[in-house]
């Protein structure tokens, strides 16, 4: 069937079948697919079959060709590849509404990806079949993320005519149409043996996503990260179909987070008046998101994590105390007083601000995490307002106190946003599933579990109703694996998690029967010992080994999707992502040869 396959491409395609080309005849090595491998051979100068390029070979030689994130309800990629001419893409939006701009964008997006594909250096022949590509959005007027947004496409892919291919990608919304555009420009490859463009034929493929939270975390406050940076980020992102950029934005080490109505913050906390975020730079990112179907999720971590900034304020304790380990996790220590009632001012006011420059969020991360209870005791005012609310100073009242301050904080989060949006807090002592119940409504809050994939409490608070978001440190935590910044040897978290733990990590396994529970993950990169320089590298391309777990939820293991996944690196680094490598690319060449 294959060698048939690969004949008629190349009679209607190349040239004759069994009749080299000056290409083919000049190519040292062709590629032939054996056992479901693209096995590397000698092009002899006897030989008279057909000459496949490795990227043409691997097209064909797996039910999913080269596609990440794997499709999840039908993929069927048909027998035939045509030369096509990138000049001649044309691309039609059929049904009008408020999201036109955004599938405009995401056409032009796709146009580039497409030039992406042929190696610097390289010009594509401007010869072969044109191609027209019908986007068909049956829900024009959708605009907006929400949990339940519909990003499901179907795409088909026909050859009309002896000079014309016919692309169809049909969605409920903007967002499925946009992966449906991702997902097509994967089936374009570069021939490097003839120096054309060709496209998968005959393709039908209907998918949509497991998960409807596929997030990635950038903490910007340890080290500060460009506006660029974060941009590269979000469309290696939209390149997955991973949907939610996670900005963790506020530390206690800096404040670049410039407010109108609280300037000092950022004044004081910032680490120059070079290394801060202003409501332009933020919605120009949200924008940048929005095309590319990633939402902008904000965080304010509180009442932990503060310092830097607040020094004037009045608001904090133990704002550096020393020795630091007495008091937090890592230094700087700082915390929010809760008893302080201008306190909940300053959060409305830093709401109020974000609320503005995040405008299309759908969802607010409140933070919540390492609340230190010995931090409050060392405060004298906040140990005379426990006694005078008839509180004792042990654990359980400290639960009280923040609780007191989360329902506030709650409050004043709602009235600046306007709405009762969901809320999003880190497990941390609030949130154990022995007593949540008594302070975080299931049907407000979402938890976020940041501790490892074998924690009771994520069947503890599965089986109380609350939805979860997983980001277990032991498999997505990306700033694992390299040497301590605090003292010696290597980090708190470390060994380093290799992509093949990545993608093994299941949020259906873990969950077990309470799996609808489950919105989906987020992989982390705390930034204390990554800045811009080694960003793309820390993330990429382990995060798209995440992105397929979540999209796909695949029920095979790391090994049936290593060739997929060596591919998916070099799409990448095409891209512009200095994405680390894996392996010799002689593994890329000779598949499945580099694992017993």
């Amino acid at each position: 069937m294959w060698l048939q396959a690969i004949c008629i491409y190349t009679v209607f395609i190349i040239i004759g079948c069994g009749i080299p080309t000056a290409a083919e005849e000049h190519s040292l090595w062709r590629w032939t697919c054996e056992n479901n491998r693209c096995t590397k051979i000698r092009n002899e100068p006897e030989n008279k079959e057909p000459v496949l390029s490795l990227e043409a070979c691997k097209m064909f030689c797996d039910d999913y060709g080269l596609l990440w994130p794997k499709p999840t309800i039908e993929t069927n990629l048909g027998n035939f590849l045509s030369k096509i001419n990138m000049n001649t893409i044309d691309i039609q939006i059929t049904k009008q509404g408020k999201s036109d701009d955004l599938l405009t964008a995401a056409a032009d997006r796709f146009k580039t990806l497409v030039s992406s594909s042929v190696p610097k250096g390289f010009s594509a022949k401007a010869a072969g079949k044109s191609v027209t590509v019908y986007l068909v959005n049956d829900n024009p007027y959708i605009r907006e993320f929400s949990l339940d947004m519909d990003e499901s496409y179907e795409l088909y892919i026909s050859s009309t005519s002896s000079d014309k291919v016919n692309a169809t990608i049909r969605g409920n919304s903007f967002f499925g149409v946009r992966h449906g555009l991702e997902t097509l420009s994967q089936l374009i490859v570069y021939d490097d043996i003839r120096n054309n463009l060709l496209i998968v034929r005959d393709v039908t493929i209907k998918d949509r996503p497991v998960y409807p939270y596929r997030g990635i975390l950038l903490d910007t406050a340890r080290n500060f990260y460009s506006i660029e940076s974060i941009k590269r980020t979000i469309d290696a992102m939209a390149a997955v179909k991973l949907n939610t950029f996670h900005w963790h934005i506020t530390d206690s080490q800096s404040f670049p987070l410039v407010l109108q109505k609280r300037p000092n913050l950022s004044k004081l906390g910032a680490y120059s008046p070079t290394k801060v975020y202003t409501k332009q730079d933020i919605r120009e990112v949200v924008a940048y998101g929005l095309e590319r179907g990633v939402r902008v999720l904000p965080e304010f971590d509180a009442p932990a994590h503060v310092g830097e900034g607040w020094q004037d304020t009045g608001l904090t304790v133990c704002f550096k105390a020393e020795p630091w380990t007495k008091f937090c996790v890592e230094p700087p220590c700082g915390q929010l007083n809760p008893t302080k009632e201008e306190l909940y001012d300053y959060l409305e006011d830093i709401y109020v601000e974000m609320a503005e420059a995040f405008e299309s969020t759908d969802m607010f991360h409140m933070g919540g995490d390492e609340v230190s209870e010995r931090c409050w005791n060392s405060s004298e005012e906040i140990q005379n307002f426990m006694i005078q609310n008839r509180w004792n100073l042990d654990k359980s009242s400290f639960l009280k106190l923040w609780n007191y301050f989360q329902k506030n904080a709650q409050d004043r989060a709602y009235k600046a946003f306007g709405k009762r949006l969901p809320l999003i807090l880190w497990t941390s002592t609030l949130t154990d599933y022995t007593h949540v119940e008594k302070f975080l409504d299931k049907d407000e809050y979402i938890i976020q579990v940041w501790t490892t994939g074998a924690d009771p409490q994520i069947q503890g608070l599965l089986q109380k109703g609350y939805r979860l978001i997983m980001s277990n440190y032991d498999a997505l935590y990306f700033d694992c694996g390299f040497g301590a910044w605090v003292g010696s040897g290597n980090n708190w978290c470390s060994p380093y998690i290799g992509w093949q733990k990545v993608y093994g990590n299941s949020p259906a396994v873990m969950a077990l029967s309470y799996r609808d529970q489950i919105l989906g993950g987020e992989v982390a990169l705390w930034s204390e010992q990554s800045d811009p320089a080694t960003l793309d590298g820390r993330l990429w391309p382990r995060a798209a080994a995440f992105a397929e777990r979540m999209w796909a939820e695949p029920s095979t293991a790391w090994q049936d999707a290593e060739h997929r996944m060596l591919h998916v690196r070099e799409r990448l680094v095409r891209m512009g992502i200095q994405a680390e490598s894996l392996e010799p690319e002689w593994c890329y060449q000779n598949q499945g040869l580099c694992y017993g």
